[in-house]
Parts: structure tokens; C-alpha cells; sequence
């Protein structure tokens, strides 16, 4: 096998330690162990450092008895990092064990095409039947695979959308259509390598197409899970729950207390009952001495989901042999940016009497190794699967020490960065063709950006087309999705940035032209160059 140079820089050496009671036949196909675990990924949607207990920003904030217990029993990646920090990208890293500038969908060509072969990576890297997936992999090891909530990643194409975004959704034609595209994005998730798919959510709820129905509703994306867990089968499963919160909308009345019928393809006979009535989420919070409000109600709410899961794998007999892990989709406190607070997103994960290495892991991991790590736990053999990642199982159980010289990639619109240590470089380059927008090119594109906005009735970031790029989006003010963060450092618009994250960890002073500091930028920049290289397109240092 032949390692490329972008494997060098990852040291994935670390991969040759793979699990002794994995096996490989003599005609290379892979031996599954006697018992492999069920998996299951909880993927959540924009929670912030404040929602989880068992980070110093959220301990004693939230009632999320579940969650908790996965904590105390299972491991937290404290260095748990992603690759791109907005949703769908960060989905495509999980899945597929990829960096998402090597997405093949047509779009995402097109983009890097029309941007001087730059490739952009935004809302536009999507899966397709073609790649090489998670589930692919599982099924192969003879897992049943099976999805539910959130896609916003597996490429859907040709969808439809009611004529009036304020028309109703109880009116038949309009229901077709949600139900038509409901049906259509099930079908590529099948073509994605899932056997079984449940109730999905195409996109988040202001995108469904219908105002009417652009509200959360958790309970109806735990049923089909939950639906899923309790088919009966001879072979392991793997069950990807994404929700759709707390992101917004996280008002009461379009999240936890929304009209609890509506769902993305109309109105349901009754109220579902899989998880605890939406209307004891107060009271509960109240008995157990927490505040109500939306983050604690919605939180409560995500975790009825997981607890959910929890007790439908109890009265199934199939907790004790269930791997569970919790992600968040990215770092929500600059969420559209590679500063820290995009970037660093603690996660954990939980299986029965823990893991050999403790209650925490201090290595510096990724997003993207998940994919791997997953295929090793289900006795599969991930140093075979040309993954950008690694897999974290050798420290998981105490086989193996952390690559203290690991090197951290990331991407995102028009920034790269990378962390070696505690230095890190970011680079933001915009192509000529925005570099050179005029006036009159500026004010026309904002001014198309802002009237599909209206349309939906979704916030307007700026009337002003004189507004700087964010590093996300090149559009004067850039997009919603990042508007908190931009701008939001001190050298936010420089083009070149360096940082030392153990003097400096809220990147509030750049070393980049400091004389002092020219030989680390150098190397820093090198190192970024070698990596970009060996990945699809350009990016000119």
C-alpha cells in the first residue's frame, strides 16, 4: 500500500495498531470479531460549550440526566476538534472520514471551477451514491444501518418547493410536494448506504419550503429511531440520529413548544408519545431546581430523545453491547470561522464499564476520526480505507499513547489553517473575481442575498454592500450562519495569522508580522502547503 504524502503528515503509523481480535482472511476480505457492539452516533445541532455539564461553561446549567450519564460512565474527548465548522461539511467529515474538499458533487465542482479552481467549502459538499460512506463500510461488515433526523449533507437533487412560502400546509397540493421530497431525500440516503431510513429533515426548518412547517420536532425524529431499535435482526445495527437542535429555531413556539402535529411533511393525526409530553419540560426543570427558558427547555428536550434511545435498548436486552457516541456538529462560540471557538468541540462517548484509558482523553483528535475508529470497533480494519483520519481505538483502550506531534487540518470557505503544538496558522485567500468586485457587483448580489431572505422571513445580516467578506461566504457582511463570529477578532481580516494557543488560547494577538516569529510562520506555512497539495484544487499561499 502506498502512503501519500498527506498520510505522512498525519503520522497514520498510529493505524498499524489495530485491535488484536480483528483478523483478515487469506483472500483479503475482513473477519468480523465473535461479538461486535451495536453503534450508535447522536449527532446534535449548534449546542454551545454553556449546554453541556461536563464542561466547566455548562456544569450545574442543565437538566440532561442522560447525557450526564454518558459523561460520568463513558470518556469526553476534551481535544475533540472538527474539520469545518458549519453543518454540512462537518457532516461530510463524519461520514465519510474525509476532509470535504474532496467531495465530487456536481455543485461543489462547479463552485471550485468558477472560483480559480479554489475549492470553497461551505453548504456544498454533499455525499453521493459514488463515495465511499460510513454506512457503506458497516454494511459490508454486516451491520443493518439505519438514519434519522437531520441530512443537510447526502446530495438530494431536484427538489421541489410550494409556489407560496406562507401558503398552508394542510392545503393537498402543497403536502405532496413535502411528502415527494420527504420520499426523495429517504431514497439517497438509501443510495448513501443506509438500509433504513426514518424520518428525515432535508434541511433545517426555515429551509423546508412551507413557513408553516418550518418548526422542530424532535419526537417525530426519535419515533423512526426509536421504531428502528426495536425491529428484531441477527446482525449488529449502526443508527445515525441527527437532530435539528438547538439550532435555530429555538423560540418556544417553533422548538420544544411547538404545535407538536406539525412535521416536515404536514400535520400528524395525533401527538407522539415516544418521548416525555413536551408540556412536563417545564415542570420538570422546576422540580429538579433549574431555569426555564429556551436553552434549558430545549436541552431537556434533546435529552428525552437520547433517554429515549437509552431505554429502548434496555427493554430490548441490547444496551450492554451498545457503543453510543455524542457529537455536536462544530464549536457554536465562533461558529464560520477556524479560530478556536469554531474549531475545538468537545464530545463523548459512552459503552458499558467505560474505556481502559479513563474518563477523559486529552489527545488531540478529529471529526474525521470517527469514520475510522467506528469501522476498527466493528472489527473492520480502517488503515485499509484510505481515510484522512485515524483511528482513535489504540487510545481508547490504552494500547497506544496520543501522536503529541499530530498535526490539526482545517477548512472552511476561504480560510485553511493548521495546528502543530500549540501553534496555529490560518490563511484566509479570496479569489481574484471577489478581490475585484465592483460596486455595482457588490449592491446586486447582496441585494438578490436579501430578498430570499425576506422571502423566508430569515434575519438580514447587512444592507450594506460595502461590507468585508466574512471568511465563510464572499458577500458584503458575509451569511447569517457565521454573523456572530465575524469580524469578531482582532485580526479577523488579516490575510495571514499566527498564534501561539498556550500564551494566547483566545487568539486575540497575532504573531504573524512579528519579526520574531518569521522562521515558525515559514514552517507553519509549509506544513499547510503540503497538505493543501495533496487536496482537490488551489490554494495559493
Amino acid at each position: 500500500m502506498t502512503i501519500s504524502p498527506i498520510k505522512l503528515f498525519f503520522s497514520l503509523g498510529l493505524l498499524l495498531a489495530v485491535n488484536s481480535s480483528f483478523a483478515v482472511s487469506n483472500n483479503d476480505q475482513q473477519t468480523p470479531p465473535a461479538e461486535q457492539p451495536n453503534i450508535i452516533f447522536f449527532i446534535a445541532d449548534d449546542m454551545r460549550p454553556r449546554h453541556f455539564n461536563c464542561l466547566d461553561e455548562g456544569k450545574g446549567k442543565n437538566y440532561t440526566p442522560n447525557l450526564d450519564r454518558m459523561a460520568q460512565e463513558g470518556i469526553v474527548l476534551n481535544e475533540q476538534h472538527v474539520v469545518s465548522p458549519v453543518c454540512t461539511p462537518s457532516r461530510y467529515n463524519c461520514l465519510t472520514g474525509k476532509y470535504a474538499s474532496r467531495a465530487s458533487n456536481a455543485f461543489f465542482k462547479q463552485v471550485t471551477k468558477a472560483n480559480d479552481n479554489q475549492t470553497v467549502v461551505e453548504f456544498n459538499t454533499h455525499i453521493t451514491k459514488q463515495d465511499q460512506s460510513l454506512p457503506k463500510l458497516l454494511k459490508d461488515l454486516g451491520y443493518t444501518t439505519s438514519m434519522s433526523g437531520k441530512n443537510h449533507v447526502v446530495h438530494a437533487h431536484g427538489l421541489k418547493r410550494p409556489k407560496d412560502f406562507d401558503g398552508s400546509a394542510k392545503d393537498p397540493k402543497n403536502v405532496a410536494i413535502l411528502k415527494a421530497n420527504h420520499d426523495h431525500v429517504q431514497q439517497a440516503m438509501r443510495e448513501a448506504g443506509f438500509d433504513h431510513v426514518g424520518n428525515v429533515y432535508h434541511n433545517n426548518p426555515d429551509f423546508l419550503g412551507l413557513h408553516e412547517v418550518a418548526v422542530q420536532n424532535m419526537d417525530w425524529i426519535t419515533q423512526s429511531s426509536v421504531d428502528f431499535l426495536k425491529q428484531k435482526r441477527d446482525n449488529p445495527f449502526f443508527l445515525y440520529l441527527a437532530t435539528t437542535i438547538p439550532h435555530a429555531p429555538d423560540a418556544d413556539k417553533r422548538s420544544w413548544n411547538a404545535n407538536p402535529l406539525i412535521t416536515p411533511i404536514g400535520y400528524l393525526d395525533k401527538p407522539l408519545t415516544v418521548q416525555p409530553a413536551r408540556a412536563t419540560i417545564p415542570a420538570r426543570l422546576k422540580a429538579n431546581g433549574y431555569k426555564v427558558n429556551r436553552d434549558t427547555c430545549n436541552m431537556l428536550w434533546l435529552d428525552d430523545s437520547l433517554g429515549a434511545l437509552i431505554k429502548t435498548l434496555e427493554e430490548e436486552g441490547e444496551l450492554d453491547n451498545t457503543i453510543i457516541f455524542f457529537f455536536n456538529d462544530h464549536g457554536q462560540n465562533s461558529k464560520g470561522t477556524l479560530y478556536q471557538g469554531g474549531v475545538h468541540n468537545p464530545s463523548i462517548i459512552w459503552k458499558k464499564g467505560g474505556f481502559k484509558t479513563g474518563k477523559k482523553l486529552d489527545a488531540i483528535v478529529s471529526n474525521v476520526d470517527f469514520a475510522p475508529t467506528i469501522v476498527d470497533m466493528a472489527g473492520g480494519k480502517s488503515i485499509d480505507k484510505n481515510f484522512d483520519g485515524i483511528s482513535i481505538l489504540p487510545y481508547l483502550n490504552k494500547e497506544k499513547e496520543a501522536d503529541k506531534d499530530r498535526i490539526l487540518y482545517h477548512e472552511l470557505g476561504y480560510a485553511r489553517a493548521v495546528r502543530l503544538g500549540n501553534w496555529k496558522y490560518l490563511a484566509v485567500r479570496y479569489p481574484q473575481k471577489y478581490e475585484n468586485m465592483t460596486d455595482e457587483e457588490r449592491s446586486k448580489a447582496l441585494k438578490e442575498w436579501n430578498a430570499e431572505r425576506r422571502r423566508k422571513h430569515i434575519n438580514i445580516v447587512t444592507e450594506d454592500p460595502k461590507a468585508p467578506f466574512s471568511h465563510l461566504t464572499a458577500l458584503p457582511g458575509g451569511g447569517h450562519a457565521e454573523s456572530e463570529s465575524t469580524g469578531s477578532y482582532p485580526a479577523y481580516f488579516d490575510k495571514d495569522q499566527l498564534y501561539n494557543l498556550d500564551l494566547d488560547p483566545k487568539e486575540q494577538k497575532n504573531l504573524a508580522s512579528n519579526p520574531e516569529y518569521q522562521e515558525k510562520l515559514k514552517e507553519m506555512q509549509k506544513i499547510l502547503q503540503g497538505i493543501t497539495t495533496e487536496l482537490p484544487g488551489n490554494f495559493n499561499l
